[in-house]
């Protein structure tokens, strides 16, 4: 058991924890949550022995062993397999024991070392860490490259790997989604939960923290709450003590209404049966959370843009990659035909190096096309998260010089929408963002991640985009910053392109997703639940096909007879008393009668909305196509004007479509009560 017990630490002048205290019970496996600065990262640092307590009492158990993911760079020509091997201590310990007893020459001493290595699993070591280093997004031809052939991220995926690889009693993992994609994310949170020991974690992505956490400590005003549960029953309960202690709240009702009538607004936005239940479901949940919402310092939202051409921009036979300086060019997606219109929320998805970024980055006008046609709207103005924030930030420069160079870039280009470029206009619209001060003027460089992040999002609100193209904005976010992210593009009016491993946000933002997989871009059919298991299932066939090619050709043994097991036949339970089956068979025949005239208009109703979702995605889909070929102007306009009709009948049917579906479950329910 790890137990504090009013324990005050201190971070130079600043207090972190103050009297604090906190248990965490062997086997438990705990999320430390908290606004950024509150002290996460010094509690975890106390947990790992970097630092001592200033004041109170902190006991662990010191038999118990650690296994946390380091976070240096390694520079070593190793293989991956044997780097991730060494993560294991209890092998590494019985190797060094065999070597000492084999120098010895002593038979006893390597009798019992060669058992403590058959113990640590030495057998199917390399099996073991080729699983680890498959399941994070690994290919089977780089599982014995030089761990110094890959690049910081890949390197960082390593360093988890062999953390993983340790046998522990207490695993202590910060961010280790940070460098992972919507694949090796999901494989990382089913070893998770496998996981036997104690765990804490520290991490911004809520569904990874309601996956695998069932105690949440929270760190707030110097103090630790200890709530049972996950994440989101964190917020349950802390939403209703806040709502509980404040007498007085009105900028908070103010906020709650806000968010009210959000969710009465875009309930109805989901273009698919699947995605509008999954987004009413976020949305009802944000409803009931309002209070810690309305709590969040930090909240911003998109301006109008200044027009929506639809569509957005066309693809024809489009193909995306990189061009060498020789002029040769490295296809990775490859004749992609299709329309983006406004008001569009799309997911992009795809397992690691399939073409996500690239695709992205095309169409944020970074990388050339290299075949095919990409025709943008006229007014397409572009608002780009880079996954890298430093691909669109100076580090020398200050938050003020960048949002300065914007307004002069965009006043020489003619793209201002109406924008205050004097000086104050620009200080006032950072501070919105939480750059007052002496942060105006602070080097970019010397940020934080989540402060380059914000920084970027200012840039780009400040821009009136219509099209958002957003490459895993979360990365360094906080959990507050993210949700006034989703509300934020939830409420904008344009177009959504969102690449993104927080399903949280994918979920709450995104009414139909995009695959791209094997060199091509197809709509995905289902929602994120559907996309976690087609996931599974494709890592689970990886793994398959990795273990029958190493697996060394045998001879095959006669088959041993199979002797079927006798199995007793189960108990029969006690029966009521016997009712005649004829009476029994016409009160069940009455019932189906009643229950069917109840439901029949109901379900008349909802053959009527499927029958006309169906007519409507037939136009839409006609009208898409037409789009591909040379029109005038005039007509495009025309198509585009109808499509945003269509758009909008269909989200109303398929809202009443959803209502439909409710009130028959309900009756149905009651029926079988």
């Amino acid at each position: 058991m790890i137990t504090l017990r009013n324990v005050t630490l201190r971070r130079g002048t600043k207090v972190v924890l103050d009297q604090a205290n906190a248990t965490i019970n062997p086997g438990e496996k705990v999320g430390l949550v908290g606004r950024n600065g509150a002290g996460k990262s010094s509690l975890f640092a106390l947990l790992q022995g970097k630092l001592h307590e200033d004041g109170g009492e902190f006991q662990w158990p010191r038999q118990w062993q650690l296994a946390q993911v380091s976070q240096d760079m390694p520079e070593t020509d190793q293989p991956c397999t044997e780097f991730v091997i060494d993560g294991d201590t209890r092998l590494a310990a019985a190797r060094a024991a065999v070597e000492l007893a084999e120098a010895s020459d002593d038979g006893e001493a390597m009798a019992h070392a060669y058992t403590d290595l058959h113990d640590a699993g030495a057998h199917d070591a390399p099996a073991r860490a080729q699983a680890l280093l498959l399941g994070l997004g690994f290919q089977v031809n780089e599982v014995d490259r030089p761990v110094n052939s890959f690049s910081g991220g890949w390197r960082m995926r390593l360093q988890l790997a062999r953390a993983l690889m340790c046998p522990s009693d207490l695993l202590m993992l910060d961010e280790p989604t940070n460098h992972l994609d919507l694949d090796a994310l999901v494989w990382l949170e089913s070893w998770l939960k496998r996981y036997a020991g104690t765990m804490v974690v520290i991490s911004h992505d809520r569904e990874f923290l309601d996956a695998i956490t069932s105690v949440t400590l929270h760190i707030d005003n110097a103090k630790i709450t200890r709530y049972g549960g996950n994440y989101s029953r964190f917020e349950d309960m802390r939403a209703e003590a806040l709502s509980q202690q404040q007498a007085s709240f009105s900028r908070q009702q103010d906020k709650i209404a806000h968010l009210q009538k959000f969710i009465a607004r875009f309930k109805a936005k989901a273009s698919k049966a699947k995605q509008a239940q999954s987004r009413v479901k976020a949305l009802e949940r944000m409803e009931k959370i309002g209070p810690v919402l309305a709590d969040a310092e930090f909240t911003f939202e998109f301006q109008e843009p200044a027009q929506l051409p639809n569509p957005m921009l066309s693809l024809r036979e489009a193909s995306f990659g990189y061009r060498a300086e020789d002029g040769s060019a490295t296809t990775i997606v490859h004749d992609v035909t299709r329309s983006v219109l406004a008001g569009q929320r799309l997911g992009i998805l795809g397992a690691n190096g399939q073409g996500k970024s690239t695709f992205v980055k095309t169409v944020a006008r970074d990388l050339a096309l290299l075949t095919g046609e990409l025709t943008e709207g006229k007014g397409l103005n572009i608002g780009y998260f880079a996954q890298q924030e430093l691909d669109v930030l100076r580090p020398d420069d200050t938050p003020l010089e960048h949002m300065i160079r914007l307004a002069r870039d965009l006043s020489a280009a003619g793209a201002l929408s109406g924008q205050g470029t004097r000086e104050q206009d620009l200080r006032n619209f950072l501070g919105r963002f939480q750059f007052s001060g002496d942060m105006v003027q602070q080097a970019v460089g010397s940020m934080s991640g989540g402060e380059k992040a914000r920084l970027v999002l200012c840039m780009i609100v400040w821009q009136r985009p219509n099209l958002l193209l957003l490459d895993e904005p979360t990365n360094h976010l906080d959990l507050a910053t993210r949700e006034a992210l989703a509300m934020a593009l939830n409420e904008f009016e344009g177009t959504v392109m969102l690449v993104s491993h927080d399903r949280a946000l994918l979920r709450s933002v995104c009414d139909e997703f995009w695959l791209v997989s094997h060199g091509g871009i197809e709509p995905f059919d289902g929602d994120l639940d559907d996309y976690q298991r087609y996931l599974l299932d494709m890592a689970k066939q990886k793994r398959e096909a990795v273990q029958a090619a190493q697996r060394a050709p045998a001879v095959k043994a006669k088959a041993e007879p199979v002797v079927a097991a006798v199995v007793s036949p189960t108990p029969v339970a006690a029966t009521a008393p016997a009712v005649n089956p004829a009476d029994q068979r016409r009160l069940e025949a009455q019932r189906r009668q009643q229950l069917a005239q109840k439901l029949k208009p109901h379900k008349k109703a909802l053959a009527d909305l499927d029958q006309r979702m169906a007519s409507l995605q037939t136009e839409g889909a006609a009208l898409q196509q037409k789009l591909l070929s040379a029109l005038p102007p005039a007509e495009l306009a025309q198509i585009g004007k109808r499509l945003k009709g269509i758009e909008d009948e269909t989200a109303a049917a398929e809202l009443q479509w959803l209502e439909l579906s409710e009130q028959i479950e309900a009756i149905e329910q009651s029926e079988a009560d």
